[in-house]
């Protein structure tokens, strides 16, 4: 390995043993942004019955592997030797990141978006962490609410506007990818993640599911699946990432397990990724419940 590549690695690492002792979840990224590691079972048979994110002990399962533990992130950075960037898991205790991705692309200007929403929602983003990317936006870091689940999106909230929550990840400052460096906007370096205006919240939280006869989804939650059934290509995971953590909040997963399968894959989704994103959203819930 080359000796600039040598010291990205240095650099990454350091910048992440600093994020994880702030209480920030870390995985080693490589300069295409995606996890260095890959998994352990890609050369496994396709019909898998389930998806393992890290329960054989092994790294490669992506944001599954993040930790706050210096031994464990020495470890991941060790078995990823490439890696010159780290990954800031979103949605974990005790912050429950939020990242607003606001893209920068000559067809649309996410920050005026940005800003016509709080103007109409009447929000103001408090001063916080902000990140700069090597291709001119700007990530924002937020803190959630422990009994709300924040899903990924793209572009719902407004064109050029992206959400990481439980789930995603975002690049931590001081990574370098093959487009250049990340880094803390200037005075921001010093602050921590600032709430999430409430507001701003309801607009990232999915709408409640709602029945024929105008109530919430009832206890048996024929509403939750009907919610997945209704997803659109680039909604699927999140409908059904949101839908499983109510079912599971509501003490009702393992008997909506079936009928939330059999919904996810009528939307064109395989079993074995809805299987996976089912099985992540009983261990957030669990998580939270504990």
């Amino acid at each position: 390995m080359a000796t600039t590549d040598r010291q990205a690695t240095t650099l990454a690492l350091a910048h992440a043993l600093s994020a994880a002792e702030r209480g920030l979840a870390v995985i080693p990224l490589a300069r295409t942004k995606l996890p260095a590691l890959r998994s352990p079972h890609r050369d496994a048979p396709t019909p898998e019955p389930f998806t393992c994110h890290g329960e054989c002990g092994r790294f490669g399962h992506g944001v599954h592997d993040a930790s706050t533990d210096p031994a464990r992130v020495r470890a991941l950075f060790a078995a990823a030797p490439w890696a010159t960037g780290y990954g800031i898991a979103c949605g974990l205790p005790p912050h429950h990141l939020i990242g607003i991705d606001l893209d920068t692309k000559p067809e649309r200007d996410s920050s005026t978006a940005l800003r016509e929403l709080a103007l109409r929602h009447l929000f103001t983003i408090p001063p916080t962490v902000v990140v700069l990317t090597p291709s001119g936006g700007r990530h924002l870091w937020l803190t959630g609410p422990p009994d709300h689940v924040v899903p990924n999106s793209a572009g719902r909230l407004a064109p050029g506007i992206d959400v990481r929550g439980a789930g995603g990840y975002l690049v931590g400052p001081g990574s370098r990818t093959r487009h250049g460096a990340y880094t803390t906007a200037p005075g921001t370096a010093h602050l921590a993640p600032a709430p999430c205006p409430p507001a701003l919240l309801r607009l990232l939280l999915p709408p409640p599911v709602r029945r024929a006869g105008g109530g919430t989804t009832g206890g048996d939650g024929r509403g939750l699946v009907q919610f997945v059934l209704a997803a659109h290509r680039g909604q699927r995971n999140t409908r059904l990432f949101w839908a499983a953590c109510r079912a599971y909040e509501n003490g009702i997963g393992p008997a909506l397990l079936a009928p939330l399968l059999d919904a996810a894959r009528a939307t064109g989704l395989t079993e074995r990724e809805a299987r996976a994103t089912i099985a992540s959203a009983a261990r957030m819930t669990a998580r939270r419940r504990a």
